[in-house]
């Protein structure tokens, strides 16, 4: 199935973090928390402003992001579990 955003909204797909900490201690699942970072996998194709003029989105797919704690809403495309979001739900792009 493809899934396309609508407007200014994201697909994010999540990045899994390290199973263990720097020192050596394996996190446990039931102790380890969602990762806020991950992947854009597809972008709408914008917002309008006051003109009704559409507005591109800054981020693109395959794009490293990071994302607020409570953002988005949680769908399952395809048996994958994502994310979609509005763009102002991104807090920035992860550069490496």
């Amino acid at each position: 199935m493809k899934f396309r955003p609508l407007g200014d909204r994201v697909l994010v797909k999540r990045v899994e973090e390290e199973q263990k900490t720097k020192g050596g201690i394996i996190i446990p699942d039931t102790a380890k928390e969602k990762p806020q970072e991950g992947e854009v996998v597809a972008v709408g194709p914008g917002g309008r402003n006051d003109k009704g003029d559409i507005v591109p989105l800054d981020v693109k797919a395959g794009d490293r992001i990071l994302f607020g704690k409570w953002s988005g809403t949680e769908v399952k495309v395809d048996g994958q579990d994502l994310l979609i979001m509005k763009e102002s739900d991104v807090l920035g792009i992860v550069e490496a």
